[in-house]
């Protein structure tokens, strides 16, 4: 069973920055590729970035290249996986998730290909 905790949302004002965090745990997961998503109110859920164990691959939405980065810190029962969200746009208000891909190798974009989900944190750009 994998626990998936995110953290460091909030309000910001157009320009500015916000650090997100998510702490996975479960040894059965450890390896598996972690991603962020985000949801706009009436708007489908959406691919932001995402990243391997080894934090050697990374991928991002178009939308976010060059202002977001995402990382991660692996220990022995699971990982913390930050992202850095900087130069920040009314259009990046949503609600963010972190989420567990079920593999390992292959970076997804599509939801459907993750398995544990986080509750999500509530990021507010104001302009």
């Amino acid at each position: 069973q994998v626990q998936v905790v995110e953290s460091g949302g909030g309000l910001v004002q157009a320009g500015g920055s916000l650090r997100l965090s998510c702490v996975a745990s479960g040894r059965a997961f450890i390896r598996n590729i972690m991603g962020w998503f985000r949801q706009a109110p009436g708007k489908e859920r959406e691919f932001v970035a995402a990243i391997t164990w080894s934090g050697v691959t990374t991928k991002y939405d178009d939308s976010v290249k060059g202002r977001f980065t995402i990382s991660r810190d692996n220990t022995n029962d699971g990982s913390t996986v930050s992202l850095q969200m900087n130069d920040l746009r009314p259009e990046d208000t949503a609600v963010y998730y972190c989420a567990a891909d079920q593999g390992i190798l292959r970076i997804h974009t599509k939801s459907e290909e993750y398995a544990y989900w986080g509750q999500g944190t509530q990021v507010t750009v104001s302009s």
